[in-house]
């Protein structure tokens, strides 16, 4: 009976094991200048942050199944959408007639004053009856089992306090331009924090300068990051360099499109961050040239008719990362 129950206690070890092995995977796919990213928890929970373009005769939301099912993801736990612009919700209507969304996650009503936001939230909206939805403020985490997703920004509001080793005075701010007023959905982006183990990503949708540094002045209040969602894009009103240098982020994703997003004073700013090893871009910035573009094989996309290939990331929890580009099978591993 001992031999029996050691037997059973040592397999009980092994699959325990084994669990705490697996790791978090991470998709960043190419919606061609919008946002679609699908988080896959060692538990096997999901969480997608929004869903691309809703036209192309459902392009975006292909995608995203496609990646789904590489992943082995049949239904969506959790659906965030940072915004009510067309790339970042529009696909969500084709989405969900393609597979289960169990939870969808928003900021709350569109604020924007135009005919577009209007008619996206109206038709988020009716995809999103007869399921949970949760509207979420600064400081709410979203329970993906296995990770530690708390919100930083929504509605226009950021955290106030620091988080935990966060709050060091920040003095890239006394340098910082005054930000232009932004009365758009950007501004009222739901950010979010994603930790694992030792790994924190941070994603704060297309979230603009003034929110930023609410964030980032007088005190750093998010602390250093290992992998940032470069924000917005890489556009020239977001990634306040008091921020993105504060970050000390160690990899850099942009989820730009071949003439969308990585205008050349963004991409620099992420590109020359103190401590940054790499940034990986989605697609080559046809309007850049080769001076701001990264090399081809951090780049998933070289062609502007391209074939829609995504990067993507799979994290341990002690930090170590390796990228991927899937058009090459080029990748690297940052260890922590």
């Amino acid at each position: 009976m001992k031999i029996l129950y050691s037997i059973l206690l040592s397999l009980l070890a092994i699959a325990a094991a084994a669990s705490a092995a697996k790791p978090l995977r991470i998709y960043f796919i190419d919606v061609e200048g919008g946002q679609a990213t699908l988080f896959v928890a060692p538990s096997g929970q999901s969480l997608l942050i929004d869903t691309g373009w809703g036209d192309y005769g459902n392009r975006d939301a292909d995608r995203i199944a496609a990646a789904a099912k590489d992943a082995g993801v049949s239904t969506l736990n959790y659906m965030v959408i940072t915004h009510y612009h067309d790339d970042h919700v529009g696909g969500v209507p084709q989405l969900a007639a393609k597979m289960k969304i169990e939870t969808f996650i928003d900021h709350g009503p569109n604020r924007e004053d135009s005919d577009d936001t209007r008619n996206n939230y109206a038709a988020y909206e009716k995809a999103a009856q007869g399921a949970k939805r949760l509207t979420v403020e600064p400081g709410d985490r979203i329970p993906v089992e296995g990770l530690d997703v708390e919100v930083l920004s929504a509605d226009g509001q950021t955290i106030a306090s620091p988080l935990a080793g966060a709050g060091q005075a920040n003095p890239l701010c006394a340098t910082e331009p005054v930000p232009a007023e932004d009365l758009s959905e950007n501004q009222r982006s739901a950010g979010v924090l994603i930790t694992y183990g030792k790994l924190r990503v941070l994603d704060l949708g297309d979230l603009t300068k003034k929110r930023e540094l609410q964030l980032a002045c007088p005190k750093n209040l998010i602390g250093r990051v290992d992998l940032f969602v470069v924000t917005h894009h890489g556009s020239t009103d977001s990634n306040a360099r008091a921020l993105v240098d504060a970050l000390h982020a160690r990899v850099a994703i942009m989820d730009n499109g071949a003439r969308k997003g990585a205008s050349p004073d963004a991409w620099q700013t992420v590109h020359d961050a103190p401590g940054l090893q790499d940034l990986w871009q989605i697609h080559y910035a046809m309007a850049n040239g080769k001076q701001r573009n990264v090399g081809a094989d951090f780049i998933a996309n070289l062609d502007e008719n391209c074939q829609g290939k995504s990067i993507t990331v799979v994290a341990e929890p002690d930090g170590t990362m390796t990228v991927t580009n899937t058009r090459t099978g080029f990748n690297k591993t940052y260890e922590k």
